[in-house]
This record gives C-alpha cells, structure tokens and sequence, in this order.
C-alpha cells in the first residue's frame, strides 16, 4: 500500500482550494449578472413604459399644467421606478428563485451567505438605478423642464434610495412565503403609485397619513431625490437621510438573519 501514489492511497485527503472573499464575490456578481443578463433590455422597457405612463399619463389628470407641477411631477416620477424595482421586482425575482431552488443551491454553495446577498443586491441595483436617466428624458421630452442638479446629493441619494428598496424588497422575499411575497409586492406597488406623495404634495394627504409617511421610506426617498434633481427649488432634509439610512439597516438585517438561521 506504501507504493501507491499518494494521489490514489484510500486514506489520502485534497485540501480545498482557499478563495478569499473577494473572489468569491465576483463569482457570486458573475452569477447574478448572468442570470439577470438576459432580463436587462425587458427591464430597460418597463421603464421607459412606466416612466412615460407616470409622466405623461399623470399629466393627463391634470389640466393646464404649470411648470411649478410638472416639475414635482417629473422629479418624484424617479423615485416611484426605484421602488417598483426595489419592492417588487426584487421580491417576484427571489420568490421565484425559492420555487425553482435556485435560492437553496446558492445558499448551499461553500461562500459565506453575506457575500450571496452582497452580489445580488449588486445586480439590483445597477438595474435600478437607469431609471433615473429615463424618468428624466421622458419628462425632458414631454415638459421641457429645468433642473438644477447637484451632483453629490443625487449620487448619494439615488445609491441609498435603491439600496433601501433593494433592501426592503429582499427582507420581504426571504421572511414570507413565496406565494405570499408576490402578492405583498402587487399591494406595495399600488401603495406606492397611488397613495404615496411622490407626484403630488404630501399635504393632499389626511393629517394622520402624513404622520404615517413620515416614519415611511417613500416620501423622505421622494423628497431626497428631488433635492438632488432640483436643488435650487427643493431642499434637503436631514431627517429623510436619517430615515431611509434606518430602513435599509433594517431590512439588511432581517435578510441576514434570515439567511443564517433558515438552511
């Protein structure tokens, strides 16, 4: 037995190969990429279709609109595409990522699980984030508006908001059922579009509505955008920055926990 080649003694062990984090997130991102690859010009579309019925579709509503709404309008129509990715395409990806088992063999592979959720919210929001330059042209196209932008607040803004949603939207899709996550996402985009004072002045809304946005990420993610957009018109709050910055730790932390604790 001593006279076999150590590479075929019964007893004989290959160590595994070390792959530091940094490789294995890149492998993980080259993963999602690929499988989000194909989906990208379809994503690009719905877009660009929703920021037109956002736009242009909501100006209908609104007879002889004055520059002062359509750029409220134009400006809060970004943020509007950052939370329809976030909170529902998001949750329908990793929902059905759950049913096919795809969820379960990424979790499953030899890469610590933060690295898996790091990767993927990567992929999110780099398909997120264009929506931004298409609400804009949609609405250049439509209203000819005026933007002032300031460049850091918009950068920093855009980032936060679409980790928020990102965020929340994978907490959502890992803590409930699958079937239930889809249609939790199909509420949330109505509660978005509609009740949400992202297109229309959150004094419109009942006292106690107000309240309740206050301490939700929609309207300060609204409000920090549109500063961002239009600095010179909207200001920036501090609060909304503290806001969004709370809701996406917390949906961070409920995804991790979720991933650690279910096998």
């Amino acid at each position: 037995m001593s006279d076999l080649p150590t590479a075929i003694r019964p007893h004989a062990t290959i160590e595994p190969v070390q792959v530091g984090s940094w490789g294995a997130y890149r492998t993980m991102l080259r993963w999602q990429l690929a499988a989000v690859g194909g989906m990208l010009p379809l994503i690009v579309v719905v877009q660009a279709v929703l920021a037109a019925g956002i736009i242009v579709g909501f100006g209908f509503l609104i007879r002889d609109m004055d520059p002062a709404t359509a750029l409220f309008l134009s400006t809060g129509a970004p943020t509007i595409l950052l939370m329809t990715v976030g909170l529902v395409m998001v949750p329908q990806g990793v929902s059905r990522a759950r049913l096919d088992g795809t969820f379960t063999y990424l979790r499953a592979l030899p890469v610590a699980r933060p690295l898996v959720l790091l990767a993927d919210l990567t992929v999110w929001m780099v398909v997120s984030l264009p929506s931004i330059a298409v609400a804009m042209l949609v609405a250049q196209l439509r209203y000819d508006i005026s933007l002032s932008i300031s460049w850091p607040l918009l950068v920093a803004a855009s980032l936060l908001i679409a980790l928020t949603a990102t965020c929340i939207g994978y907490a959502i899709a890992v803590t409930l059922p699958p079937v239930l996550a889809q249609l939790a996402t199909q509420v949330l985009v109505f509660f978005v579009m509609l009740f949400s004072p992202i297109t229309f002045p959150v004094s419109q809304l009942p006292g106690w509505f107000q309240a309740l946005h206050d301490v939700l990420p929609i309207r300060p993610a609204a409000d920090l955008l549109r500063a961002g957009l239009a600095a010179d018109v909207y200001p920036a709050d501090g609060r909304d920055l503290v806001v969004l910055t709370l809701w996406c730790l917390g949906g961070l932390a409920i995804t991790l926990r979720a991933l650690v604790r279910r096998g």
